[in-house]
């Protein structure tokens, strides 16, 4: 691995009609329907290319490390894969960052998708490879899942490079959501899965926050549990700096429930907090651009981007 400072972002070319995907597995192991996998891609005019570490189960991994990891530095030095979409999340993928080629990826940027156990790629990506990650929709659980829109239509809208700098990331109005503390900010998004962003601490894959809007989400946590991430998150210091904070769903903990928590960490900081986003174990789960410049507004309740995603 070659472990360097955060890097100057890079933009690759948004995704054309015809385009190649990577499915790949860094993480747990899931039964796929190949099938019905690559007719699902062949409906909406792409293709998919199933990377061998899908299809192996080793235990709650998708195969061997290094199956997994060759699996990840194939798909991107890949010349006809356009872009890469994680299989599921589970655990595994902290287990491949120490032996991540950097230089590799740099020399070969494309959009990677996935969320959950991902969020440690999307964490150690933007900050050491200067890649825009996307926390969206995996193959099993959302694409082959079902999921309500519009799950699907905020990838392709953000993979296609219809939204640029100046526009927003428009959430549903039949998931209202919460301003816990007004106010405006602008920033790198960045974060995840909670729980990740705990695990990975005093790793090369920790949060950086400064100057940055926080993105949080997770999936049965207790509240009580959710206290001692985000207090582990202050106590290490990298709450400070924040910008602002968008707080995902946490599956089966709701926003009032949240809120004294959020207030009670979030507030001292005087950052402004938007919660009840659709984006992580929730359906619909929108896309969201990680490492990309935005601009929070709390009050108004709006997301806006302020950067292209990809170049010209």
């Amino acid at each position: 691995m070659n472990c360097v400072e955060t890097v100057e972002t890079l933009l690759p070319g948004a995704l054309s009609g015809n385009a190649r995907f990577a499915i790949v597995a860094p993480a747990g192991p899931a039964r796929l329907d190949a099938d019905k996998a690559r007719q699902w891609f062949d409906s909406r005019g792409y293709q998919c290319r199933i990377y061998p570490g899908v299809n192996l189960a080793d235990g709650y991994l998708a195969g061997s490390d290094q199956q997994r990891l060759q699996d990840l530095h194939d798909a991107f030095q890949a010349p006809d894969i356009d872009a890469i979409v994680c299989m599921r999340g589970g655990y595994g993928s902290m287990r491949l960052l120490d032996a991540l080629d950097f230089d590799l990826i740099r020399r070969h940027p494309k959009p990677l998708v996935g969320y959950s156990d991902i969020t440690a790629l999307h964490t150690v990506l933007n900050r050491h490879a200067g890649l825009i990650t996307f926390h969206g929709a995996m193959l099993n659980a959302d694409l082959l899942g079902g999921k309500l829109e519009p799950t699907v239509s905020s990838l392709f809208e953000q993979l296609g490079g219809r939204l640029g700098e100046g526009d927003a990331i428009v959430h549903p109005a039949a998931y209202p959501l919460t301003t816990v503390v007004p106010g405006v900010a602008s920033g790198r998004l960045v974060g995840g899965n909670l729980s990740l962003l705990g695990a990975t601490l005093g790793t090369v894959a920790e949060i950086d926050c400064e100057g940055a809007i926080l993105f949080i989400e997770d999936v049965n946590e207790p509240l009580y549990r959710l206290d001692r991430l985000l207090t582990q998150l202050r106590l290490a210091g990298k709450l400070q700096g924040l910008r602002g904070v968008l707080v995902g769903d946490f599956a089966g903990v709701t926003v009032a429930a949240m809120t004294p928590l959020l207030l009670d960490t979030f507030g001292p900081l005087g950052v402004p907090v938007l919660a009840g986003w659709r984006s992580g174990h929730c359906d619909p789960n929108l896309c969201l651009p990680m490492g990309a410049r935005v601009r929070l507004d709390a009050e108004e309740q709006h997301l806006v981007l302020s950067q292209d995603l990809f170049r010209g």
